[in-house]
């Protein structure tokens, strides 16, 4: 399974940013989509996810701001960021959750997309 992300780049504080990320590969089911942010000098954090029902969860920080989505049909999920803040700036990995088949049950694996750079501008 790989992932590809893309958008980012620089924008100035209260500016707009989409990313997105589509998943290719021997992929039977995808579980949660959702994207992660790595600051300088920090850990990797939660910053949204969608389940495969539609259900989305937000880090506090960017709630009422970004908006997580997903497209079954493309196995891709979006991150659309809005009133962009320089606290936002970090490194932004794609995240999903796949599950097959394997015997009686389902096994759960997980993948990382390679990161993409979120610049945010005072």
């Amino acid at each position: 399974v790989q992932l590809q992300a893309s958008g980012g780049g620089l924008v100035q504080a209260g500016g707009s940013l989409g990313l997105s990320c589509a998943a290719s590969g021997n992929i039977v089911r995808i579980n949660a989509m959702g994207w992660y942010r790595q600051a300088p000098g920090k850990e990797r954090e939660l910053v949204a996810t969608v389940t495969s029902g539609g259900n989305t969860n937000y880090a506090d920080s960017v709630k009422g701001r970004f908006t997580v989505s997903r497209d079954n049909a493309k196995n891709t999920v979006y991150l659309q960021m809005n009133s962009l803040k320089p606290e936002d700036t970090a490194v932004y990995y794609c995240h999903i959750e796949t599950a097959r088949p394997i015997g009686p049950g389902w096994l759960s694996t997980v993948y990382w997309g390679q990161g993409t750079q979120v610049t945010v501008s005072s």
